[in-house]
């Protein structure tokens, strides 16, 4: 803190934001040390290499400022008469932006020599990245005043003069390049007001056509855009502000079309004679400000990697607005006109105030004014955010949407809280993480068709159909969804480029693509609230948006009020409510049809149905929890005080993949597991085997007094542990309740720790008693504390988190899908996922299943767990000084075991450092690399195919990767479980009436499939490596162990092993190999009835 307070107190100027000294201050001294290193060695990796450049590139702007500059001038001709034999003569379609000029406009079109030729833009300014998407040099064509006439600002004429003017050059430089240049027309930043001309290299051309992955390093040389524009000044912007209207053809001057403001227009005609004075600006701020060049292109890499830019389908705001942001933050920006930002700061520092500044200044709702004399801000009143200018009279975000800002809004907080939450790791969420894939940002996805036909949609403004109609459709959203969504955007298409022989495409019919994150709390909502009815204008409002579906509510204290009643789609959660609300009033405000949406995410319901429900089942089983421990509290007669009764089991954390639903007719088959402490007390027996009897002592007295005191509603059954040793725990107790809920009891005993803990220590012992007494106690501490805490911080954060329960289920699906699961714990991959809440960045808390999940899979995909500890601090306690000893800790394991035989993944918590509590029996190395290879390719295929993702394929098990599949019976797994369906009738009514009574209902001690598991790895783990998911999967995988390679024979043979036929040893001794037939014999014996099938696979 000590080593930034110099820097705090020469920012103490800026009042309004003081937004560098907080970033400062909340990466202390050794983040920001390594934070600049990282961006250092960053900038150095993306900055273009100038100097690489072709010189032919050069030579080929300097040829073409001589062609234009040389063109050939002509007089004033009418423009129906010079664009037709124009376009006969040299076979190039004007690019006059809609709508057309009539055939009689009595306006007329010359050419004269341009009054300057410029490159501008960030090659000027060697602000440019080798990952730049389209890399391109901008060259601005200063049209003379000659050509122009007092008003042509009114009635696009200024714009039908530039359209032409652009066609004139483009006909100069195809007659003298044409060999070597390729030229297409687009519009500027996807403004249908501006086109352009593109021209690149032929050789460029093809190498973009052999292959579209060719990244810029292999392709240095840019294409050329060629923007003519308007002499600086030349417009009066006082006829131009946001409230005036230069749209007036063919309107009286007293209808409403013509007194509509134009604030898009007019702001695209101001910005045209602005060129050289933003070049100037930067320059000039490039020359007083050191670190402005690197702080620009780190904000060119931080918009990259959330999809933004310039143009108006990347949200209008891209590298351009951020430098000429920071410039003018460099000189104003203050509640009181001083600078916000300081010349004296690092490009890191610049980068995060900047930052800091979008997320304090809400864009959204009000206008940020910097510079000297600010207008009337009536005539600033626009749709659009606002960064005024006022030097140049420009809104410096008029591409900019409602929806967009707010993206770029949220986005800066998240990177922001990234910064303050953790500063020693936020260099990779803020530039590496791809951040704008939309199935990891967004809660409810859905494609809109746009509209056949224009009508009613297009406003006098010249933003475009698509504009006007995203813009109806946002507003129509935003005020239906109201409280239920927390952001909503909408994805435009993208313009592309055409040929200069022919008119823009109009292509195939499109669509919108509409995000939202919602509101967890509020989204299942099923009725909404609006005005009181004794507010008759904003009651009649709301029934005029809502038509028929507004209704009357009263509560019950007699208050009358508007709403909408949504219950009938409460069953399908907060997708189907709002599915049913935008179809709705898109229908009725919008016209658009149930067959012009498309909702995606829908396969989740299938995957694993997520109901609104299983929230009641978990909250149920939680107060059969508490009645248990109320019922044994209330016990007499029992040698010891109880303590604590600690839920351990997944049930009691929201956290179990089967949902608790239990009756008096179909109690739980797998118990809910429980905890028992008693009062520390002397009479404990200080031997270990004496504790184990013991403990059964205590949980037979516990089992018939519960039976005693509750003898109608309690039925008691005490099972034993598959335990190999006396010195483990060797038993527990059921408690089945009449109403179906069934819990499993253990005891707990603190001088068990000591004791072993004691034995571990104990020199004196042979090692390997010391090696069981470590496994022990490991298993112990897991039990006993360990799982105790985990439950009861899952607990707490699932009702934090409203959709991590959800979140959790889904990804132990996908791990039981790929047959993982019987390789890890289920606290495990429940603290995968809670990291994947904790540590959301780049973006917020998940706030769907969906989201949660594939931010989980992304997670996994990136965690390199050979050299990184995966640290869980959810009590948010741990130390700069403690995560270094987890760090310290994992180098020590990898230097004692590099193989990784032992150790795999190190996993920490704040109530377990040690790293190796969750993992003390797997997952093997290859089972890790498995699990980080199938997160990767599901990234993958989200990343490359979007929201045409179908969630299900991520589910599928890959079954070709094994060498043996055992196929197992699922009538038998049936009969086993006694599912209702598989119950036998036996032939005697009253054994059909003793099996109903539930007096043989024992709960299973586990599932068949996880004991049939169990023996197969004691016995086979050597030559094969099992993989199977949850109690319902019907297929076991297993992969022969490759290091099983042909051997001598040996007494202690890890498997059966047969002669090797065509093999022999360095001596001539015979050879032997894995009898893999043998084996599988085997395995077909111990599984009985339960394997139906066991398929060998080819290798």
């Amino acid at each position: 803190m000590d080593s930034n307070t110099a820097k705090r107190r020469k920012l103490d100027h800026s009042n309004g934001y003081e937004v560098a000294s907080s970033t400062l201050s909340s990466m202390g001294a050794s983040g920001a040390s390594a934070f600049v290193l990282e961006t250092e060695e960053l900038l150095k990796e993306v900055k273009l290499d100038y100097g690489r450049v072709p010189s032919s590139f050069v030579d080929s702007l300097k040829q073409f400022k001589d062609i234009i500059e040389a063109s050939e001038p002509h007089e004033p001709l009418p423009i129906n008469h010079v664009s037709v034999e124009f376009e006969k003569a040299n076979r190039i379609t004007i690019p006059y932006p809609d709508p057309k000029p009539a055939r009689d406009s009595p306006y007329k079109l010359s050419f004269a020599k341009p009054t300057q030729i410029n490159v501008v833009g960030s090659w000027a300014l060697q602000t440019n990245v080798k990952s730049q998407p389209d890399l391109a040099v901008d060259m601005i064509v200063v049209m003379p005043e000659s050509i122009f006439q007092e008003k042509d600002y009114l009635n696009m004429r200024y714009f039908y003069k530039r359209a032409y003017y652009l066609a004139y050059i483009t006909a100069q430089l195809r007659k003298s390049t044409a060999t070597t240049m390729d030229f297409t027309f687009d519009h500027l930043h996807g403004n249908n007001l501006l086109p352009v001309l593109v021209a690149r290299s032929k050789d460029s051309s093809d190498k973009k056509g052999v292959s579209n992955n060719a990244s810029p390093r292999q392709n240095p040389s840019p294409a050329i855009r060629i923007i003519p524009c308007a002499p600086e000044g030349y417009f009066p912007t006082t006829k131009l502000t946001a409230i005036s209207n230069a749209i007036r053809q063919g309107k009286s001057e007293e209808t409403e079309d013509a007194k509509a403001p134009t604030p898009f227009y007019n702001t695209t005609l101001k910005a045209e004679s602005q060129f050289s004075s933003y070049l100037r600006l930067l320059y000039k701020t490039v020359k007083s400000c050191v670190a402005f060049q690197d702080a620009c292109v780190l904000g060119r890499i931080w918009l990259q990697q959330r999809g933004f830019s310039s143009s108006i389908h990347g949200g209008g705001f891209g590298h351009f607005e951020w430098a000429v942001m920071m410039a003018l933050l460099l000189q104003g920006g203050g509640r009181k006109g001083e600078a916000v930002l300081s010349p004296s700061l690092h490009s890191t520092q610049l980068f995060k105030a900047t930052l800091q500044y979008i997320v304090s200044a809400n864009l959204q709702k009000k206008p940020s004014i910097i510079g000297g004399d600010p207008p009337n801000l009536d005539t600033l009143r626009q749709s659009m955010p606002i960064l005024y200018d006022t030097a140049r009279g420009i809104n410096v975000l008029y591409k900019m949407t409602p929806w967009s800002i707010a993206l770029l809004t949220e986005q800066a907080k998240w990177s922001v809280s990234a910064i303050n939450d953790n500063p020693q790791d936020q260099f990779e969420t803020l530039f590496i993480t791809r951040a704008d894939q939309h199935l990891q940002i967004f809660d409810l996805l859905l494609n809109v068709n746009l509209p056949a036909s224009k009508e009613g949609f297009e406003v006098a403004d010249r933003k475009g159909f698509v504009w006007d109609f995203s813009a109806k459709l946002y507003n129509t959203l935003k005020r239906a969804l109201d409280e239920r969504a927390q952001l909503i955007h909408i994805g435009v298409p993208e313009t592309t480029a055409w040929p200069v022989s022919s008119a823009p495409s109009k292509g195939k019919r499109s669509s919108l693509l509409v995000g939202i994150i919602i509101d967890p709390s509020k989204a299942s909502q099923g009725r909404d609230y609006g005005p009181p009815y004794e507010q008759k204008k904003e009651a009649t409002r709301f029934r005029e948006f809502w038509g028929e579906k507004a209704d009357l509510w009263q509560f019950p204290d007699g208050n009358i009020v508007e709403s909408l009643d949504w219950t009938e789609y409460s069953y399908l959660g907060f997708p189907g409510i709002c599915e049913a609300i935008i179809r709705y009033i898109l229908k009725l405000r919008l016209t658009v049809t149930d067959a012009d949406l498309e909702f995606h995410g829908r396969e989740i319901s299938k995957i694993l149905p997520l109901a609104p429900s299983d929230k009641m089942a978990f909250d149920t089983a939680r107060q059969a929890f508490e009645i248990l421990e109320r019922d044994i509290r209330n016990l007499e007669g029992l040698p010891l005080h109880v303590k604590q009764i600690a839920p351990i089991g997944p049930d009691l954390r929201r956290a179990s993949l089967r949902i608790p639903e239990f009756n008096f007719r179909k109690p739980l088959l797998q118990p809910m597991e429980v905890v028992i402490s008693f009062e520390v007390s002397g009479k404990w027996p200080e031997n270990l085997a004496a504790i184990q009897r013991a403990k059964i002592a205590f949980l037979l007295k516990v089992g018939s007094s519960l039976e005693e005191a509750k003898e109608e509603e309690i039925k008691t059954h005490l099972g034993l542990e598959n335990a190999t040793r006396d010195d483990e725990n060797l038993a527990f107790l059921d408690v089945v309740y009449e109403n179906g809920a069934s819990f499993r009891l253990r005891v707990h005993s603190d001088l068990e720790e000591s004791l072993l803990d004691r034995q571990t220590k104990d020199q004196t012992v042979e090692r390997h008693i010391r090696t069981e007494s470590a496994d022990l106690l490991a298993s112990y501490r897991r039990m006993y504390a360990n799982l105790p805490l985990h439950n009861q911080s899952v607990s707490t954060f699932c009702t934090r988190f409203p959709a991590l329960s959800a979140s959790m289920r889904l990804t132990k699906h996908w791990f039981n899908s790929h047959k993982l699961s019987c390789h890890f714990n289920e606290e495990l991959i429940e603290l995968f996922v809670l990291q994947a809440f904790l540590k959301p960045y780049p973006w917020q808390t998940p706030c769907s299943a969906t989201t949660g999940f594939l931010r989980t899979l992304l997670l996994l995909s990136r965690w390199d767990w050979r050299d990184e500890p995966f640290v869980v601090d959810s009590s948010d306690s741990l130390s700069t000084s403690q995560r270094l000893e987890i760090s310290t800790r994992l180098q020590a394991w990898r230097k004692i075991d590099p193989n990784m035989n032992r150790t795999v993944l190190f996993v920490a918590t704040s109530h377990d450092v040690t790293g190796v509590a969750y993992t003390q029996h797997g997952p093997s190395k290859v089972v890790a690399s498995r699990m980080t290879s199938l997160a990767r390719s599901a990234c993958r295929v989200v990343k490359e195919k979007g929201v045409d993702t179908n969630i299900r394929n991520l589910f599928q098990p890959a079954l070709r990767d094994y060498d043996v599949l055992l196929h197992l019976s699922q009538k038998v797994l049936k009969s086993i479980s006694r599912d209702e369906d598989a119950v036998r009738h036996s032939q005697y009514k009253n054994l059909d009436d003793h099996a109903a009574s539930g007096k043989n209902a024992l709960p299973l001690a586990e599932p068949a499939v996880r004991t049939l598991l169990r023996r197969l790895k004691t016995a086979y783990g050597s030559p094969l490596l099992f993989f199977h998911g949850g109690p319902e999967d019907a297929v076991i995988g297993a992969l022969w162990n490759p290091l099983l390679h042909r051997r001598a024979f040996s007494v202690r043979a890890p498997c059966s092993l047969m002669r090797s036929p065509d093999a022999a040893g360095d001596g001539g001794e015979e050879l032997y190999e894995v009898n893999k037939v043998a084996v599988l014999a085997e395995i077909a014996r111990v599984g009985g009835d339960l394997i139906e099938k066991i398929e060998v696979r080819d290798a």
